[in-house]
């Protein structure tokens, strides 16, 4: 029998070594058993009263492939704590022919065994209700007399020993502060840089951020309140920030909630970073932005890095969103090709024949395997059979099922595309709303090796060998009857540089 082991921890009590033990019983059942055990599924910190677990969905789901015939665990409630997705998912594994079984708790498969896993099954769920419940009930307690019940602690406090909240002499006198620079005008920015100044970060104890700023001026702990789901108890903790400051920093967050936005780049995402290449001295070309001083307007474009740190290249600066669609409508055009996209296939088909060395390997040797096997059987019908003729029979199906098992191995962890799945992930591309930056984004990283930008053209190198076309720049801004970039000549390529990127790119 080939198996899978499935193990799962799920509090802060817990930790890997739980996960190690676990992994060892269940190995130690196996070999006793003479089970072959596969793979294992591990999630961490997950509870089981929950089926929202990535490798237990993902073993469920690997589980119709019929590579294995058992679910090893530890204990029962590893696998559900909950009786009614433990019958469900127990019935999806049945259709499946593969079944449960627990290290640790020796079940018969009579009757009397589906009584008893039934049983143990109700007892999880009933451990795990009657464990919230008695968290819940101290939470509560501890609520009652107003004290901290776990999570965030919020900068400015301390727990003493008893774990009530008491003034931090260092960072209460920095939140004060924030809460009346905000009053005065000063923005979240500026409030996150004065904060960080003085040494004072998160509860994640990571350097404040705007959105951490919000969160703190909105917090009304700091007012002496002390929440716990529907309890409100106003006075309860010590005060940092006087009512009337709160009340006008909370109208204040709502007025610039309200207001217009400063402004800013609408699409600050510069696509083509790190792939578009200056054609005059090969240096990347950045990202830049600036606002003209007339009518306040935001204007993005690439500027050549050499340009940028003044090291003599001349050349100039192209327009940001221009080029971005030059490159993005090529692209588009390119996987719109039939031509193109059968080789690209192709490619990827070799490739994965050329990396995945193991398993045609392990299939070939189950062949001749399997022929060896086959000759003894037919010398046996002949009645050659002696001892020697017996071993050597053992020996190879000794053989055959360890290659199955290896085969089986590398097929989960390393499966295979088909043609099929390869041309339709190509295919999803020609679907893509290349308005949106996300998308175009993706089509960029997927598809495109690099840019090379001359004064009068440019030259795209994408994801695959040969896969090269050249833009007349010429053309476009003629038919476009726009000089949108700094183009405005159209003078000689430089071609030794030219030759240069060619046969980088080859």
């Amino acid at each position: 029998m080939k198996a899978v082991i499935y193990a799962r921890y799920s509090s802060d009590a817990q930790t890997e070594n739980s996960i190690e033990g676990q992994l060892r019983e269940c190995k130690d059942f196996a070999e006793k058993q003479g089970i072959t055990v596969l793979n294992s599924y591990i999630d961490r910190a997950l509870s089981a009263k929950t089926d929202n677990r990535p490798q237990f969905q993902k073993m469920i789901k690997d589980s119709a492939k019929r590579l294995f015939d058992v679910i090893i665990v530890w204990k029962l409630d590893r696998f559900a704590r909950n009786r009614y997705d433990s019958a469900h998912y127990k019935a999806i594994l049945k259709r499946n022919k593969v079944k449960v079984v627990s290290a640790t708790e020796p079940i018969s498969q009579d009757s009397t065994g589906i009584l008893l896993e039934s049983m143990l099954e109700g007892y999880a769920e009933f451990y795990s209700a009657e464990l919230s419940e008695k968290v819940t009930r101290g939470l509560t307690e501890n609520a009652l007399k107003c004290k901290y019940n776990g999570g965030g602690l919020p900068v400015g406090y301390v727990i003493d020993n008893e774990q009530y909240f008491q003034l931090d002499p260092l960072t209460a006198p920095v939140v004060l502060e924030a809460f009346k620079m905000y009053d005065k005008g000063a923005t979240l920015t500026e409030v996150a840089r004065y904060m960080n100044e003085k040494g004072v970060f998160s509860y994640r104890n990571k350097p404040m951020r705007t959105d951490c700023v919000l969160r703190l001026l909105k917090n009304r702990r700091y007012l002496g309140e002390y929440r716990y789901k529907d309890m409100v108890t106003p006075d309860a903790i010590p005060k940092i920030v006087p009512l009337d400051l709160f009340e006008r920093v909370q109208v204040r967050i709502v007025k610039n909630k309200k207001a217009p936005a400063r402004q800013k780049a609408k699409e600050d995402l510069y696509l083509l970073t790190t792939k578009l290449f200056c054609g005059l001295c090969g240096a990347y070309l950045v990202g830049e932005s600036g606002t003209s001083g007339t009518k306040g307007k935001l204007h993005t474009y690439y500027k050549c890095a050499s340009v940028k740190h003044k090291k003599g290249c001349k050349k100039k600066s192209v327009r940001k969103q221009w080029i971005e669609d030059i490159v993005v409508n090529a692209t588009m055009e390119m996987i719109m090709d039939d031509a193109v996209v059968e080789y690209i296939t192709d490619l990827v088909m070799e490739l994965q024949r050329r990396e995945n060395v193991d398993l045609p390997r392990f299939k070939e040797q189950l062949d001749e395997t399997e022929k060896a096997i086959n000759n003894m059987l037919n010398a046996i019908q002949q009645g050659i059979f002696n001892k020697s003729t017996k071993g050597r029979l053992d020996e190879l199906e000794a053989v055959k099922s360890d290659l199955e098992v290896k085969i089986i191995q590398e097929e989960m962890h390393r499966p295979l595309l088909t043609r099929e799945k390869v041309t339709f992930w190509i295919h999803r591309f020609r679907k893509l709303d290349i308005t949106k930056p996300e998308q175009r984004q993706r089509l960029i990283d997927s598809f495109v090796n690099g840019i090379y930008l001359y004064d009068d053209h440019l030259v795209i190198t994408f994801n695959y060998k040969e896969g090269c076309k050249t833009i007349s720049l010429c053309d476009i801004m003629a038919s476009t009857q726009s000089h949108g970039s700094d183009l405005t000549t159209c003078g000689a390529p430089n071609m030794r540089v030219q030759s240069r990127a060619m046969n980088n790119e080859h």
